[in-house]
């Protein structure tokens, strides 16, 4: 057996196999000529390939530091490998998921339930996203550039997955404010000062879609699906959505004394979400559970969901028009587009629209009066080229979500959350900060 196992042609043969099914899954057969490379490494040896390490050295053996820098080369070239093909490591930055997810959350999401996209820079400096560790400098460059490829996966997004997607505004990026959209500043603050403060902004930077910053939310809607938040609560397809256990939105909580810290935090109220609203009132994000919970306090008296008025436009939301004037609770009804669909398009309806047909689906599109042209002619219909998806947080009134900026594209899905491996409350301190009931936790 260990005769077969150390054969040149055995080895050569597994070696083959594997990156053949690799090619066949990746559907380039340009990379096949990579077997003419594995030939030569397992069976004529022509070609030195390991340039760093010597050929046939006298004793057999390499010097410590060329081990070390085989190590360092292989163990680089497999994780991103598996980093790009298989699983990615992610961390939950904000409270835009709590209670479902935690600030804190370390977690594994999976390329393959949905399929793994190819890279679109595939030039890029390993383990790191867009910028380079202590530097401002961008982490990849731009001299190759592919277009949006995904391969075969395990399955598609459906509703209620949790799902980690480039986000859709950060083509355009103030760099000294990069958690804040490019879009939502310029209405706050106009194109001239957003531009012309760098000292504040810092500079303007573009990024492709596989460089934007990742975000995780829940889909609640996917292509196809009708939806629709009354009175805060979330209509799909005519349906109430289903009311997961750590949904949480804010609470004004009113009562006669002081509530005890430690009462707080064993109930899960994080120290950064204890706001004080006036004298004896507190805003408070809070599950059902919670609310109920607290109503139980005797010094409580009063526990009341905060919703916004149905008939208040928040011109903060999208489309960030007053042609929909819809709010954080009450939005909608719309249609989440899908691959093939056509829609009739009008000068009413256009902004709902613009982002998807000019950006993440590359046309020119111009409106003159009432004439819509997309690259050049006439249009009143257009026909989607991708699917797209509905994103929201579990924290309704503390996520930046599809809300604010619409759309997700295909193109922009990275994959699923799988497990978390490690959960870190940073209102803690030493191994009281590790939050064992959620290690090795798996994501519904």
């Amino acid at each position: 057996m260990k005769g077969i196992l150390t054969n040149k042609w055995f080895k050569f043969g597994v070696v083959a196999l594997l990156y053949l099914l690799w090619v066949i899954w990746l559907k380039n057969y340009w990379w096949l000529i990579g077997l003419v490379v594995i030939f030569d490494i397992y069976i004529t040896k022509r070609v030195h390939w390991a340039f760093w390490k010597k050929k046939n050295p006298p004793d057999g053996k390499q010097t410590k530091l060329v081990e070390w820098i085989d190590a360092i080369i292989f163990a680089v070239i497999a994780a991103s490998f598996i980093r790009m093909f298989f699983i990615e490591a992610y961390t939950i930055p904000t409270s835009s998921m709590e209670k479902s997810m935690l600030v804190g959350d370390y977690l594994f999401v999976s390329k393959t339930a949905f399929g793994p996209k190819t890279p679109n820079t595939p030039l890029s400096f390993p383990f790191v996203h867009n910028t380079l560790p202590l530097s401002s400098k961008k982490s990849y460059v731009e001299w190759i550039k592919k277009p949006y490829k995904r391969l075969a996966g395990f399955g598609k997004v459906k509703n209620n997955d949790i799902v980690v997607f480039h986000f859709p505004e950060g083509d355009t990026v103030a760099f000294k404010v990069q958690n804040q959209s490019y879009y939502q500043l310029i209405r706050s603050y106009g194109r001239d000062r957003l531009w012309s403060d760098q000292v504040n902004f810092g500079k303007i930077i573009a990024r492709p879609v596989d460089k934007r910053e990742n975000y995780i939310k829940r889909c609640v809607a996917i292509p196809g699906d009708e939806f629709q938040i009354r009175e805060g609560i979330l209509f799909v397809n005519g349906k109430e959505q289903e009311n997961f256990a750590g949904m949480q939105y804010n609470y004004l909580v009113t009562t006669t004394s002081t509530i005890n810290p430690k009462a707080l935090d064993r109930l899960g109220i994080a120290r950064d979400d204890r706001q004080e609203y006036n004298s004896m009132q507190y805003i408070f994000p809070l599950t059902e559970k919670m609310a109920g919970e607290l109503k139980s306090f005797t010094n409580v008296t009063d526990v009341e969901k905060l919703l916004d008025d149905p008939q208040r436009w928040d011109p903060n939301i999208f489309p960030a028009d007053s042609r929909f004037p819809w709010n954080v609770d009450n939005f909608g009804p719309l249609k989440v587009p899908a691959k093939g669909a056509t829609i009739r398009l009008s000068k009413e309806n256009l902004p709902l629209y613009r982002r998807i047909i000019d950006l993440y689906e590359n046309n020119d599109l111009e409106l003159k009066d009432s004439l819509i042209l997309i690259n050049g002619e006439p249009a009143d219909s257009y026909t989607f080229k991708m699917d797209y998806y509905w994103m929201m947080g579990d924290n309704r009134h503390n996520s930046a979500d599809s809300r604010y900026w619409g759309f997700v594209p295909e193109d922009h899905v990275v994959g699923k959350a799988s497990f978390i491996w490690l959960s870190l409350d940073k209102d803690k301190k030493f191994l009281s900060k590790i939050r064992f009931k959620r290690l090795f936790k798996s994501i519904h």
